[in-house]
């Protein structure tokens, strides 16, 4: 997945600014305890960081 898609979907499921926090500040235990920012500047496709932080949220797995 891009990165420009990651941005639109989660700004479009979460909002620009809920969604910018969750990404410094949500840890993924399953991505070794990064955040989603740490876990996609470390090579993490952003698609796997989605689905991660769309589990934790309780989006409807539709929408993953």
């Amino acid at each position: 997945m891009r990165l420009t898609d990651f941005t639109e979907l989660m700004n479009t499921q979460f909002g620009a600014q809920t969604a910018a926090s969750m990404l410094v500040d949500h840890v993924l235990p399953d991505l070794g305890g990064r955040t989603g920012a740490q876990a996609i500047d470390d090579g993490v496709d952003p698609r796997e960081v989605w689905r991660l932080l769309c589990r934790d949220f309780d989006v409807p797995r539709a929408q993953w």
